[in-house]
């Protein structure tokens, strides 16, 4: 009888350990319910970032941009990719019309193929994007890695192709670039160092710290959603 009173002695302790786990693990899925849940339409204080604006899905997605601008953007940038589907009903051009239409601020982002020339890439944004003072500045977003390249590409050629691309986007536009600059680009060029242009950088709901510099555009929520489109939209807010 005593060693019996001994085994279930033991044996309670590690009940209560397993429960505790248990409620933990419980514990961390409901808050990671909340936040998801909550991040859904989250964006950062209007009143400490009064400028807002978003950055749309790059597929042929439709979007209402009178909604857009009902919810809180000020703003709206449009990606451009590379493909015949650009100039195609529904595309880059409609989308580019719209969102003027819709008295929203424009400004298009040309996302950095490191495999591709800059010759190409600046080519489609000129054909694309007229000269207008009243355009945001150009945004480039460095994101891509050169790793899957074939032919491979150096990460000097990288950097030589980068700058070259900014400096014909520039002198088409008539104003410097905002480079959209993700973490592990910055790790792996040091972008923020060694080009001096601004920055829009990229962290959920936290501020983003990793360039070592101020930022002007901040995407704060990559996936906001919202009445404008049935895809998400990348929030972002600028810093004064």
């Amino acid at each position: 009888m005593v060693t019996g009173s001994k085994s279930r002695a033991r044996k309670a302790p590690r009940r209560w350990l397993w429960r505790l786990a248990m409620l933990a693990v419980l514990f961390g899925l409901a808050f990671a319910a909340w936040l998801w849940w909550d991040m859904r339409d989250w964006r950062p204080d209007p009143a400490i970032y009064p400028e807002q604006g978003a950055l749309v899905p790059a597929e042929n997605i439709a979007v209402r941009f009178e909604t857009l601008k009902a919810v809180g953007a000020q703003f709206v940038y449009l990606p451009l990719a590379a493909g015949p589907r650009a100039d195609a009903p529904g595309g880059f051009a409609d989308r580019f019309d719209g969102a003027r239409k819709a008295g929203l601020q424009t400004g298009v982002l040309l996302e950095f193929d490191p495999c591709l020339g800059a010759d190409a890439q600046s080519g489609m944004f000129a054909q694309m994007v007229p000269r207008d003072p009243d355009l945001l500045p150009p945004a480039i977003g460095l994101a891509r890695m050169a790793d899957g390249c074939d032919p491979k590409v150096s990460d000097a050629a990288v950097e030589s192709e980068l700058m070259t691309l900014i400096n014909q986007i520039e002198l088409h536009a008539g104003r410097p670039a905002i480079l959209k600059l993700s973490p592990a680009f910055q790790e792996r060029h040091n972008t923020a160092t060694t080009l001096a242009r601004d920055l829009w950088l990229v962290r959920d709901r936290a501020r983003p710290d990793y360039a070592g510099r101020p930022w002007l555009l901040w995407s704060a929520n990559n996936a906001r959603f919202t009445e404008a489109s049935e895809e998400p939209v990348e929030w972002m807010v600028v810093q004064k």
